[in-house]
């Protein structure tokens, strides 16, 4: 291990004074900014050029004020090259217990793209509020603290709007990535306990999903589309399950046909960033313009103002009350699956859920039928 020496040494800082400083080679770790340094200025000062005999006796006392914080130093960097390995790595644990949490979530949160980076955004503006603009050091997280944070999304506000305070889905999103970035912290040494492990998480709340029946569905297949485009990937979207985002930016060179199996798609989920291989039927490959360069988008010329502007339109024009967004095709490919007996697990790959619990809300669909069947089976006579 290299010898560390720390040298006096002084600067000139005006016509009339000097300020004296430490100087160390090699450098050394400042646990104050867990940077490395190579000076310390020490705010003591001597008198260039004394005038009288009370600037020259401040100037000897000064001096040896700071000839005494250099031995000091000294001593210091010298019994850290002589810690046990057990001290040095309480040091460490030391340090990095100091180091800013809020730093680092900032920082996971720059690395996600797209909506999801908005969501992140938020999720962090939400835990600075909570903090009241503190900083946070890792060594400061607990579990107490989590759980009044997680008391604090129930009442928070929203960050733009009317005042109107979170939905409990929007701040289970916020809480899921405070703790999405404490599991990844404890992985990396940074925390010594797993704290997300003992967060209780909030309780999702069921939306409505709106979705077509299959009458629905082949009644606005039948119905024309003052725009050819948005009638393509709204019946593709049926058809295949796949999000707005991942319609819009898929590529020719992403579908591929194998013999004797049918048409595949191979792309990476926008939402997830999760590689995808899944098969589509050819009645949705049909929907599809003749491909120009492997390179194209599938759906050339698609802006989403349109979908916004015509789907309520081409929709109300069907004769469908239901208030449909482009979302509820998704829903409605899984709706629809689920009632032709495809099983659960086999949805969820499709859809490119992480989780089959994601999945299961599509089964509140099934509860609906059962009232129907138990009318299905009677003893009595009908009259």
């Amino acid at each position: 291990m290299e010898k560390s020496n720390v040298t006096l040494r002084q600067k000139d800082i005006s016509k009339e004074r000097i300020s004296l400083y430490l100087d160390f080679y090699p450098p050394i770790l400042d646990t104050a900014s867990n940077k490395y340094t190579r000076r310390e200025f020490l705010k003591i000062y001597l008198f260039k050029k004394p005038k009288n005999q009370i600037q020259k006796i401040s100037n000897v006392e000064n001096r040896h004020i700071a000839e005494l914080i250099q031995t000091r130093r000294q001593n210091e960097i010298s019994k850290k090259r002589i810690y046990t390995q057990f001290e040095k790595e309480q040091l460490q644990i030391q340090a990095i217990g100091r180091e800013s949490f809020m730093k680092y979530f900032k920082k996971l949160g720059q690395k996600k793209i797209g909506n999801n980076l908005s969501i992140w955004n938020c999720a962090i503006k939400h835990f600075e509020a909570f903090l009241e603009g503190h900083d946070l050091c890792f060594k400061d997280i607990t579990i107490p603290l989590m759980e009044d944070y997680k008391e604090y999304l129930s009442t928070a506000k929203k960050l733009r709007g009317n005042g109107k305070t979170l939905s409990r889905n929007t701040g289970l999103s916020y809480q899921n990535k405070l703790r999405t970035t404490l599991k990844k912290a404890y992985k990396e040494g940074k925390l010594r306990t797993d704290i997300n492990v003992g967060i209780d998480s909030i309780k999702e709340q069921e939306s409505q999903r709106n979705f077509l029946t299959l009458e629905e569905a082949k009644k606005l297949f039948e119905t024309p589309c003052s725009n050819k485009i948005v009638y393509q990937i709204s019946m593709f979207s049926i058809l295949t399950g796949l999000r707005y985002s991942d319609i819009a930016k898929l590529l020719w060179s992403e579908i591929e046909y194998i013999e004797n199996d049918g048409y595949y798609i191979r792309f990476k989920q926008k939402k997830t960033e999760g590689m995808e291989t899944m098969p589509i039927p050819d009645e949705a490959f049909e929907l599809l313009e003749p491909k120009v360069n492997e390179n194209d988008k599938v759906f050339a010329g698609l802006k989403k103002w349109d979908v916004d502007r015509i789907l309520p339109v081409w929709i109300a024009g069907s004769g469908i009350t239901k208030h449909i967004t482009f979302h509820c095709f998704r829903h409605t490919y899984a709706t629809l699956q689920i009632s032709s007996g495809t099983d659960i697990f086999t949805i969820s790959k499709m859809l490119g859920h992480k989780s089959v619990k994601t999945t299961q809300i599509y089964t509140k669909i099934i509860d609906s039928k059962k009232r129907e069947t138990t009318s299905r089976i009677s003893l009595k006579q009908r009259l």
